[in-house]
């Protein structure tokens, strides 16, 4: 059995972010790749979405400049032939402060030949918010409990 593309994307991707290492990403990535990060782009411009490979290239090379990937844990996983969805909870390191963060995302990746030609990756945004801003946001009560 051969190994799923997921596993060798996501090796490079976070040896791209921690180790600055590109040369592998580079080459599992396709020149056609569409690529989205749901987020707060307001807040990080990096997030949003991408059309090709120098695109995504400069959206993970903006990520290891901002974040070291300290530890992730993969909650749940569905893979198909050329194909993976998964949940994952993400802790990293700011960078610019050394201040942690804590991220829960839902990925969904599309592969051919070995090669990233799709990634929708949403991210919990209230809670990266929060953490972004050192302080809890207090919302206005929308129903009320009888």
């Amino acid at each position: 059995m051969t190994e799923h593309s997921l596993w060798r994307f996501s090796r490079a991707l976070h040896r791209a972010i921690n180790d600055r290492h590109f040369e592998d990403i580079e080459a599992l990535i396709d020149e056609d790749v569409e690529w989205a990060i749901y987020g707060p782009i307001d807040m990080f411009p990096f997030l949003g979405a991408r059309q090709g490979k120098e695109a995504v290239l400069e959206v993970i090379h903006q990520l290891a400049d901002n974040f070291r990937v300290r530890r992730f844990d993969r909650e749940s996983i569905m893979l198909g032939v050329d194909s993976a969805a998964s949940m994952l909870r993400y802790s990293l390191t700011a960078l610019d402060s050394d201040k942690p963060i804590s991220l829960r995302v839902a990925q969904f990746a599309q592969f051919r030949a070995g090669k990233l030609i799709g990634m929708r990756v949403l991210v919990d945004s209230f809670d990266l918010v929060e953490q972004a801003l050192g302080r809890a946001i207090h919302l206005p009560r929308m129903t009320s409990v009888g």
